[in-house]
């Protein structure tokens, strides 16, 4: 299976926004580790129906006015990765929660640095808001966009 991809500017970089034929099944960021989601082949579609709908959405929550996005999924992991996945998505606008939460939220309380190692393989970045967990101190902690993205996007959601 082929994945369509569109590059778009935003104000964290630029970001390759990853389909399939129904779902948006990544977003990587411009120096990304090629190793951190693998997603081949990849073929350029600058107006593949997905990508426009996340373009906008994303123009959406860079600016300011959308809070939750409304897009179809396809999260390309394990069993385990996608729970914490879907977790993330239960994350409110706005808040913050811990590795150590995330893992208490999926069952499996002692598994904190699991998470942690899911939550850095996260392929839908922003979307899936693994930019919304932070270390158990409150500090930010890696991100595979880098911190100050990370500091950003909190940024924006903290209005």
């Amino acid at each position: 299976m082929a994945f369509a991809f569109k590059t778009v500017a935003t104000p964290v970089g630029l970001l390759k926004l990853v389909a399939t034929d129904v779902a948006l099944a990544a977003i990587l960021w411009e120096n990304d580790d090629p190793k951190r989601v693998r997603l081949v082949p990849l073929v350029e579609d600058v107006d593949h129906p997905v990508l426009l709908l996340v373009e906008r959405q994303l123009r959406e929550y860079f600016a300011g006015t959308r809070k939750a996005f409304d897009l179809p999924l396809d999260f390309l992991g394990t069993s385990f990765q996608k729970r914490v996945w879907y977790e993330l998505l239960n994350i409110p606008f706005g808040e913050t929660r811990t590795y150590s939460e995330i893992a208490h939220a999926i069952g499996k309380p002692r598994a904190f640095r699991a998470v942690g190692a899911a939550n850095g393989k996260n392929p839908i970045s922003i979307v899936a808001p693994c930019h919304r967990v932070i270390g158990k101190d409150g500090s930010l902690t890696g991100f595979a966009g880098g911190l100050a993205a990370k500091e950003c996007l909190l940024g924006i959601e903290a209005g």
